[in-house]
């Protein structure tokens, strides 16, 4: 069992004729996800990957049964890409668009979660679970079968740790890539249930940074619902307050949402924070009973 993708997950790519739609469509497929269709209006009957491209997500649905969608389209018609696929059924979307206007994904979030679909991202890696599948640009090479969960908001701090628990033997269940904006479709807290449930997941990986409460409002819920052990990090420690670092929810104000917040709401918890990023895998390992390592 995997989090929210698995061989089922049948997947449209909304951009598939754009340079970055072409190649992770094929990273998807070489994985082994089950891409079954692109979206690219005007550009019906062609095929990118050996994939079909058809020029609305309602007739990639209605042909090929997907399930599923990948949004790589620019910014200014993301909120379009959205809605269009929650209308034609879609209830899982991961979002890789960066720079999404802060009140469009507002309308984004409640629309679909007012319809009972799942936004991932946006300005996210999407997730995968190498016994199911990936849906947005995790590298492939990553990934190893195992049963540690990893949910994070920082994209390139994914494929670190992602790997390094690899290199060290170990291997995932699902990985889940959040994004860094202020606002996302799946927080931590939204997660952490998902992997509660999940049999194939015995213990988590969280990574965080600074900025916001998404962590310590993670830590509150581990507190009082999360019975799996939980290996920490949190990025940004140097960051001067007030100043933004990189992602757009990496904003400390007025006390609030610094590292070290952070770090003892997680440690208060129960969680294990590691200082550095290369510390995870021994910790990782150090928690898990050698049943747990393949």
């Amino acid at each position: 069992m995997s989090v929210l993708v698995s061989r089922d997950t049948k997947v449209v790519v909304q951009g598939i004729t754009g340079h970055q739609g072409t190649v992770h469509a094929r990273q998807m497929k070489a994985f082994g996800t089950a891409v079954v269709a692109g979206v690219t209006p005007g550009k019906a009957g062609t095929t990118v990957e050996e994939t079909p491209v058809f020029d609305s997500v309602r007739e990639a649905v209605e042909k090929t049964g997907a399930n599923a969608s990948c949004i790589f389209v620019p910014a200014p018609f993301a909120k379009d890409a959205l809605l269009e696929s929650v209308d034609a059924g879609i209830r899982l979307a991961v979002i890789v668009t960066e720079h999404i206007p802060f009140h469009d994904m507002l309308v984004m979030y409640h629309y679909a979660r007012g319809r009972g679909a799942r936004i991932i991202g946006p300005n996210c890696p999407g997730i995968a679970s190498p016994t199911g599948a990936k849906v947005g640009i995790i590298p492939n090479v990553v990934f190893r079968p195992g049963r540690v969960g990893v949910i994070s908001r920082s994209g390139t701090l994914t494929y670190e740790i992602v790997n390094g628990i690899k290199e060290h033997g170990l291997g995932q269940s699902t990985c889940i890539g959040l994004g860094g904006d202020p606002v996302v479709g799946t927080s931590f807290v939204d997660a952490l249930p998902l992997f509660e449930k999940d049999p194939d997941t015995d213990l988590l990986v969280l990574v965080g940074e600074i900025g916001g409460t998404a962590e310590e409002d993670a830590a509150e819920y581990i507190h009082h619902h999360f019975s799996k052990p939980v290996v920490a990090y949190i990025a940004g420690r140097s960051a001067p307050e007030g100043k933004r670092m990189g992602h757009a929810g990496a904003i400390i104000s007025r006390g609030k949402g610094t590292a070290k917040t952070k770090v003892a709401a997680l440690e208060a918890a129960g969680a294990k924070v590691a200082r550095f990023p290369y510390e995870i895998p021994d910790l990782v390992a150090g928690i898990l009973p050698a049943g747990s390592r393949s």
